[in-house]
Formats: structure tokens, C-alpha cells, sequence
């Protein structure tokens, strides 16, 4: 037998809200999965596991990646399907927090399990060695503690966190599966209390709360103060904190307090007493409708504690402050805020201290490297950089310097003192050789598990470097590199990778390059989003000053780009992950291959600004829609894609970009985004080893013509006699029927990709001088939202 078999089933115990969410994930990683709950007292026995998998389907973000992940878990029930255990490879334990359920209930299960399987329990900071104590001798090495962050499906971090006596192997074969198979960024934690995303995160906000009572600062400005503003999510700490649940930040701080005695920080582990009052009242935050934040009407209102009473929210921060929040040299923002006297100044230098106090103090206890700390806040909790990254990043010495100084002057939570490696000459924790581990008194490599060899290229930490590979040719809007001088690889350097001139071109000169020197070209961004489209600022521009021949070339270059990307001789692929839109879905769909990541949002999406896809989009939905209907009538295909297009549906994932023919089905979806460059150019390797040839030219397709343009004209007189749409969506959407039907032609008049291309092109300038369309560009540019006017 294999050392390491594979993992092919498994169960996940608990359809609890966490469990049910990550067994629905199991499945969108494509692992047949069992879920259990209690058996109903009355009907069904399934009937508690069953609702369940229904609410999953209602849930928002949806846990779901495509509709019949709720038809493929499979429902079961401790009393009657516990021998159906010993079919699973993978066993993962989700109740509730309650060590003695989770105790009673391994009692029951462990007699069912086959020998070789992995046992973990899904927890947020219950000791894992306790759980262990309770299992059979021989099940304790293949048991360890998973902790997946809420909800699963979006959260990039896992924690694995093992007992003295969990086999290495075992930890290896679930990290390896975790982060290829699931998609996951793993951190390993000791078995310390909230391991490390959740004792280092919720310090965090322990620490915001106490300084916001020191300072005066209103829940709202605390917030303006700790979100984007110092590169954390639009949620800050009090919005958090009503999302997670005001009656579980109260569970956690009380956990904290239980379990850590001996921490110096130990005494501020207290509910303060306004949020206790909030509990007691049932004002549980956003699942309640009301906490720290409440919405009256249109207006979002926020408790003041001075007025003991809701106002509106309406936070300002203090011009100065704002301009230090500005500034891009980290070192001068950190001095500037210590510096300054304004309360929202100290508050943040303060925030900030304490946090990088207690870091340093327990990295040796919770963690084995400052790599782990830095990249469980960012993965669990949504900051940009770490506390160690900010830290280093800001001067090493120089902060240390300041926190001691504080320390002394009895400003700091505690009088801890920093760990002497802190001042041991160093400059940061993160060096292009690794990250410094406490306990070992070393630098700690990254792991050399064969999984990450996937990721070409890593999110990376302050002082590592990018492998940055052969630069071919670039210049400001575009790069073309290679990692191997085989494969071709084109990086758009545009705000958010859109299609500009210079992008555009550079795709034509990228595309001429591959075919004389490479083996196949890989469309790949540095950061997400993949490409959300053309460059609606300077087509804007033109159109408001009159210059409609300008965009009319931009877009004949474009569809002369796709076009090429299309019948190039060498293989292209499009790595796609995070946002494909507009353009940026045409230019995947143009691809020989797309290699999209599970969590890729295409969609074609031009309605919003009043125009229809022009860069062979609709092109290619109504030939796909010919190409894929092997008996009976194309339309009813080609009359779901156009719903699709005119209602500017974006595909929730990449399976559901499947099911709505932006994605073929040969195309390749993968889970972890970190890997679409490895697994882009070894398509395009493979590709070119069996003798790549791209389509043959010059093919004709049949066409619904005029009685598709009226059957699809139905669809818009209803919805405009509903009030549904406005008169100039109308028009968007005749256009669109127009051009995906081949136009004002008899049925079954076969045509080529140029006639529907010439279509795309004149019905798009037709609406682009047309003063609402230009009306709804200016307000998506000014809002980020569409304008239905």
C-alpha cells in the first residue's frame, strides 16, 4: 500500500453553520464528501442534514460553487450511516466548541474508522492535545487539529495544528491536499489557545477597543481610521465585529481570559461593559440587525457612548492625520503618527505598538517563524501586510527603539519587556533566505513540501524576492518575460490590468514574439483581477470630446488582438483568476485554453455602461452555441447566453463561467490562484508536445437571423412594458440580439466570424455617441456603479 494514499471521501461531522459550509467546499474541490448531523426525532432521519444542505444554497456569499454541489453531498446521520466511515480517507469534526461533545462523539465514530485515515477537528482554539488524550493510542498519530475561518469557501487560511504525537506525514499529506486539492494557504500553529490567526487577530481588536476608551474616538472614526486607510478590509474593527457576531466576540474574549492566565496582557481580556449591554439587549450585530452599527431608512447610525443612544454615522478624520495616512514611505508614516498630538495620531501609533509588543512577546510560543503570524493575518484576517511586515517595513531598530521607550514611560498594555532577539541588530524578520523562528533561534526556510513547487510565484512577504525571471521586452503598459525561455509570458501593467492602447498593442507584439521564438504564450497577471476590461477612462475622454475614430480603432485593434490570440500558431493560455470582465472575458475566451482559478468571475458586462461586447464576445457565445449543440436547435443555447449578456450576469465562480459558456468544457479549473502560472505553462508545454495546430479559418456558421432577433426582441417588450427596463436598455438589448443572431439575415444563412465581428464593431459605435451611454460611463467611472438611466 501507498505510503500516502490518496484521499478520495470524505466526511465532515457537524451540518452546523462552519461544518456544512466546509463540506460544501470539499465538493467544490471536486472530493466526494459525506456530512453528518443528529438524526431527526421525527420523519426523515436525515431530515436536521437535509435543511442543512438547503440553507447553503440560500446563503450569501454563496458557499456553493456550482448548483449541484447540494445534490452531490451526500446527507447522513450518526444513528444510521456511521459504517460509511470506513469508506473515508478524510474525517474532519465541526461541532460545536464543547470539548466534552467533541470527546463523547470521537467515542462513537473512532470504532468506524478504517486504519489509514486522517482525524481532525475543525476548532478555533481548543487544545488539540486534550482532544487527542481521549482517542485510542493507535488513532492518535493521525490526528491534529484543522481550523478553517468563516466562511470557508472564501477564506484563504487553514491553520493545522498538531499534538506531540501527530505523525509528520500525516500533517504533509494534509497540507499537500489543503493546498492544491482545496485551494487553501496553510499556516502551521502550536496547540496554544486561538492557535495564531485568532490569538494575534483578536488581540488586535482587544487592543482598538481599549484605546478607543482611552482615546475618546468615536466606534465610526475608529473605524475610518482601521480599515483601507492602513491597509485593512472596509470592515475595520466595529463593522467586524458586528459581522462576526457581537455574542461571539464576548465567547472569545471570555476563552481568552479562561485559557491564558498567564499572559501579560491577561487583565484586558474583560468585556467591556458597553458590549456586554449590547448582548444583553439582543443587539447581536448584523444577524440581529442592529449591534454597533444599526441602518434606520437609508441612514447608517452608529452607538455613541457619551449620548448612550444611535446617531448618524458620519466619521472625520483630521486633515493631518489623513495627509500622514498618505504618505507612502512606511518609516515616515509610523514616526509621523508617534510624533503627532492629535488623538487620532496617538490612537493609531498606540494600535499599532501594542500590537508589534505582543507579536515579538509570544512568536516564539505560538508560532515556529514570523512567517506564520504574518501570513495568518493576512489570509484569516484581510490585511494587506502583517504586523512583522509593517513592522520591518517601517525601520526595525527604529520602532523597537520607540517601544521600549514607551515601555519605560508605562504607555504600553504591559510592561512586558521585548524578547532580546527584537534588538539584536537586526532589520526585520523576512529575508529573501527565510523568516526568523524564536524558538530556534534560527531562520526558518520556506517549506520545501513538493506542493508549493506549483507556485511559480508566491505572494510574497516584506524582504523576500520575486523570482522575476527573463524580461523579453516591456515597456509602461506591458511585460513580456519568461521563466524558462520557453513558454512566453505577458503581464498587463495597467490600474487593474485594464485593456488600454498600449495593452492592447502589446498583446499584438506579444502574440508575433510567441510564434517565432516560444513554444505557447500565458496571459498572467502579477495581481488579481485577471482583466476588467477596456479602458473605460480613456474611451470616455475620447467620446466626450468627440473623437469617436479613435475608439473605433482601439476597437478594431482589439478584435484584430483576439483574433490573433486565437489563431496564433503556438498555443495561448489566459490564467484567469479573480475578475474576467468585458473585454477581459473576450480576451479569455479567445485563448486555445483557459486555466481559471476556482474563484474567477467572468462575465460580459458592457450593458452596464450602455454598450454591448465588440471584442468578439458575442462572436464567439453564438458560435459556441452552434458548436455545442450536437442534435436539435441551437437557439435555446444561444437564448441562455443572451440572457446572460443583457442582463450582465457575472458567473459566481469558474464552474458557473461554465455552465454559462465563457469557460469550455476542456478549459481547466483549478482551486488554488497561486498556481494558475504553473499549471498555464505546463498546458502550454503539453499542448505544444502533441503537435498544437489552432483552428482552421475561414469556417461558416448558420444563423437565426431575423427570426432570432425577433424571438429575443419578446424577451425586451415584456420586461419594458413591466417597468422592468429602461428605453435605452431596450436598445442595448435589440443591438445585442441583433449582432448574436448574425443580423438582418433569412434563418440558416451561414456566415463567418468576420461578418459577426463587423456587426460587434457597428452596433457598439452606434451606442457609444449616444449621450446616455456616454452618461453611464461617466457615472461608473465617478460611482463604480451602473447607471440605469
Amino acid at each position: 500500500m501507498s505510503a500516502n494514499p490518496p484521499i478520495r471521501r470524505a466526511a465532515v461531522l457537524g451540518a452546523g453553520v462552519m461544518g456544512a459550509q466546509i463540506a460544501a467546499h470539499l465538493v467544490n474541490a471536486g472530493i466526494d464528501t459525506l456530512l453528518y448531523e443528529l438524526p431527526a426525532k421525527e420523519g426523515n432521519p436525515n431530515g436536521l442534514v437535509n435543511e442543512a444542505i438547503k440553507r447553503l444554497g440560500k446563503l450569501k456569499p454563496a458557499p456553493l460553487g456550482y448548483r449541484d454541489v447540494g445534490k452531490i453531498l451526500q446527507a447522513c446521520n450518526y444513528q444510521g450511516d456511521l459504517e460509511q466511515l470506513a469508506g473515508c480517507d478524510l474525517v474532519i469534526e465541526a461541532i460545536a466548541e464543547r470539548m466534552d461533545w467533541k470527546k463523547d462523539l470521537y467515542g462513537k465514530v473512532v470504532p468506524h474508522l478504517k486504519d489509514d485515515v486522517i482525524l481532525a477537528s475543525n476548532t478555533s482554539g481548543l487544545s488539540i492535545t486534550s482532544l487527542a488524550d481521549v482517542l485510542p493510542e493507535a488513532m492518535r498519530s493521525q490526528f491534529l487539529g484543522v481550523h478553517f475561518f468563516n466562511p470557508a469557501r472564501y477564506m484563504y487560511l487553514v491553520e493545522l495544528i498538531p499534538h506531540a504525537g501527530t505523525d509528520g506525514a500525516v500533517m504533509d499529506r494534509l497540507e499537500s491536499l489543503l493546498t492544491t486539492t482545496v485551494g487553501k494557504g496553510v499556516v502551521r500553529a502550536k496547540d496554544t489557545p486561538n492557535f495564531i490567526g485568532n490569538r494575534i487577530g483578536v488581540f488586535s481588536m482587544l487592543s482598538t477597543m481599549y484605546h478607543t476608551g482611552q482615546s475618546g474616538l468615536g466606534f465610526d472614526v475608529v473605524d475610518a481610521l482601521t480599515g483601507p486607510a492602513i491597509g485593512r478590509p472596509k470592515s475595520a474593527t466595529y463593522r467586524t465585529s458586528d459581522v462576526v457576531g457581537l455574542d461571539t466576540m464576548i465567547h472569545v474574549l471570555s476563552t481568552m481570559k479562561d485559557t491564558l492566565d498567564d499572559d501579560p496582557w491577561h487583565s484586558y481580556f474583560t468585556v467591556p461593559a458597553w458590549l456586554q449591554k449590547l448582548v444583553d439587549q439582543g443587539a447581536l450585530g448584523q444577524k440581529t440587525g442592529v449591534g454597533i452599527y444599526r441602518k434606520k431608512g437609508r441612514t447608517i447610525e452608529v452607538l455613541d457612548l457619551d449620548q448612550q443612544d444611535y446617531r448618524a454615522s458620519a466619521a472625520e478624520l483630521d486633515p493631518e492625520v489623513q495627509a500622514l495616512l498618505k504618505e507612502r514611505d512606511p518609516a515616515k508614516k509610523l514616526a509621523g503618527l508617534r510624533a503627532h498630538s492629535h488623538p487620532q495620531a496617538q490612537f493609531l501609533w498606540s494600535v499599532f505598538r501594542d500590537l508589534f509588543h505582543y507579536c515579538a512577546y509570544f512568536l516564539g510560543d505560538i508560532a515556529d517563524s514570523a512567517r506564520e503570524i504574518d501570513q495568518a493575518i493576512r489570509w484569516g484576517y484581510g490585511w494587506k501586510q502583517g504586523p512583522f511586515e509593517i513592522w520591518q517595513a517601517a525601520g526595525w531598530q527604529q520602532v523597537a527603539e520607540w517601544i521600549n521607550e514607551d515601555i519605560a514611560a508605562g504607555k504600553t498594555m504591559s510592561d512586558a519587556a521585548l524578547p532580546a532577539w527584537v534588538t539584536d541588530g537586526r532589520d526585520g524578520v523576512h529575508s529573501p533566505e527565510g523568516s526568523y523562528s524564536a524558538s530556534r533561534e534560527t531562520v526558518a526556510a520556506r517549506s520545501d513540501l513538493a506542493v508549493y513547487q506549483r507556485q511559480l510565484q508566491p505572494e510574497l512577504l516584506v524582504g523576500e524576492q520575486r523570482n522575476a525571471g527573463t524580461t523579453i521586452f516591456e515597456d509602461d503598459a506591458v511585460r513580456l518575460w519568461t521563466l524558462d525561455n520557453d513558454v512566453a509570458i505577458l503581464s498587463f501593467r495597467s490600474k487593474m490590468n485594464a485593456l488600454s492602447v498600449g495593452v492592447i498593442q502589446g498583446l499584438l507584439k506579444a502574440v508575433d514574439i510567441a510564434e517565432r521564438d516560444y513554444r505557447g504564450l500565458v496571459i498572467w497577471q502579477e495581481r488579481e483581477p485577471f482583466c476588467v476590461g477596456a479602458d473605460l477612462a480613456g474611451a470616455g475622454a475620447a467620446l466626450q470630446a468627440g473623437d469617436a475614430d479613435s475608439v473605433r480603432g482601439m476597437l478594431a485593434d482589439f478584435q484584430k488582438a483576439v483574433m490573433a490570440l486565437k489563431y496564433a500558431s503556438v498555443p495561448t493560455i489566459a490564467a484567469v483568476r479573480g475578475m474576467a470582465l468585458g473585454g477581459g472575458c473576450e480576451l479569455a475566451m479567445h485563448c486555445s485554453h483557459v486555466v481559471a482559478a476556482h474563484e474567477s468571475y467572468m462575465g460580459l458586462v458592457e450593458v452596464g455602461v450602455g454598450l454591448l461586447p465588440a471584442g468578439g464576445g458575442l462572436k464567439e457565445m453564438a458560435l459556441r452555441a452552434q458548436q455545442w449543440t450536437h442534435a436539435g436547435d441551437a437557439f435555446a443555447l444561444l437564448q441562455k447566453f443572451y440572457q446572460n449578456i443583457a442582463m450582465g450576469k457575472v458567473a459566481g465562480s469558474a464552474h458557473e463561467a461554465r455552465e454559462m459558456g465563457y469557460l469550455r468544457p476542456t478549459d481547466t479549473i483549478i482551486m488554488n490562484s497561486h498556481e494558475t502560472l504553473h499549471v498555464a505553462i505546463e498546458q502550454a508545454k503539453a499542448m505544444s508536445e502533441i503537435g498544437y495546430r489552432p483552428p482552421l479559418r475561414n469556417q461558416r456558421f448558420s444563423m437565426p437571423g431575423e427570426i432570432g432577433v425577433a424571438t429575443l426582441d419578446m424577451m425586451l417588450v415584456n420586461m419594458h412594458e413591466g417597468h422592468f427596463i429602461s428605453d435605452h436598455d431596450r436598445e442595448i438589448g435589440h443591438r445585442i440580439a441583433t449582432v448574436i443572431s448574425g443580423g438582418g439575415i433569412d434563418r440558416g444563412i451561414e456566415v463567418g466570424e468576420d461578418w459577426l465581428l463587423k456587426l460587434e464593431q457597428e452596433h457598439f459605435m452606434a451606442l457609444a455617441v449616444q449621450p446616455k451611454t456616454q452618461e453611464r460611463i461617466a457615472h461608473m467611472l465617478k460611482t463604480g456603479k451602473p447607471l440605469r438611466n
